[in-house]
């Protein structure tokens, strides 16, 4: 079993993480794209090609499910990916929890990029799925940036710029943005002092997908089984290894002592 998962930069390690405790007999391969990166400015065209350019370097190795681990290439490019891989490779797109944080009817707050806040898409998600919820919009500039080159100063300036524009009295936070799950107790940590210590519910995406797409292949998760899947990384389609970056991460972490080269 080999389960493929895309991104422009390391936001796709906390999906690919979770499906290593998930299933740790699958085989992961990580398509990310350093050439092209950031995404988020691009034009939706842009964006597109980006995407499928990583989506088809993966799609190279045969995987029997692709998860695109990237909230603005699941807005801009799913349906162009879909329409070129399946049914062959089931394509999974990353949605931010935000039904599930507004279910519990609380105050919620959306931690994302400026390019998604106030978006027509994650209007439409709001919209949709908590019209009985108190939501709050909060960009964070700069965030994904620092995440992706283990920044920890420009993590900790980014993350206090956010709390700061998060209401005191939030209940639920959504971590909008794959990157954000990385340093999501650096994030705790920062609202913990802004709502007094109040016990706040997460809710990311990873776990979410990477059960969605053992479910697209007929498969149910299972954590005790042994380790023995592989990792493949490429880079703008280039076999390639963690960057140094993702190894100040538990997630990149995880999966660094399984890394396998693949050559094609």
């Amino acid at each position: 079993m080999k389960i493929a998962l895309m991104d422009s930069g390391i936001g796709l390690l906390a999906a690919a993480a979770a499906t290593r405790r998930l299933r740790p007999d699958a085989d992961l391969v990580l398509s990310s794209d350093p050439d092209g990166m950031p995404w988020g400015p691009r034009t939706p065209a842009g964006i597109t090609e980006r995407a499928r350019a990583v989506a088809r370097a993966a799609a190279g190795l045969r995987p029997d499910a692709l998860i695109v681990a990237c909230n603005t290439a699941s807005v801009h490019a799913l349906a162009a990916l879909r329409a070129e891989l399946e049914p062959g490779i089931p394509v999974i797109g990353t949605v931010p929890a935000i039904k599930p944080a507004a279910a519990a009817g609380g105050r919620v707050a959306i931690w994302a990029t400026p390019a998604t806040t106030g978006s027509p898409y994650q209007r439409g998600l709001i919209r949709d799925f908590a019209a009985g919820a108190r939501v709050t919009e909060v960009p964070c500039p700069g965030l994904a940036d620092a995440v992706e080159h283990g920044d920890e100063e420009a993590v900790a300036r980014t993350v206090a710029a956010a709390a700061a524009l998060t209401p005191a009295d939030v209940t639920d936070v959504v971590l909008g943005c794959t990157h954000y799950e990385l340093v999501e107790e650096s994030i705790r940590a920062a609202l913990a002092a802004r709502t007094a210590g109040a016990e706040l519910v997460y809710h990311g995406s990873a776990e979410a997908v990477a059960v969605q797409a053992l479910r697209r292949i007929g498969l149910e998760p299972a954590p005790d089984l042994p380790r023995t899947g592989g990792l493949t990384v490429l880079h703008s389609g280039r076999t390639s290894a963690l960057p140094d970056a993702a190894l100040r991460y538990a997630e990149g972490r995880l999966l660094a002592d399984r890394q396998q080269v693949h050559q094609h």
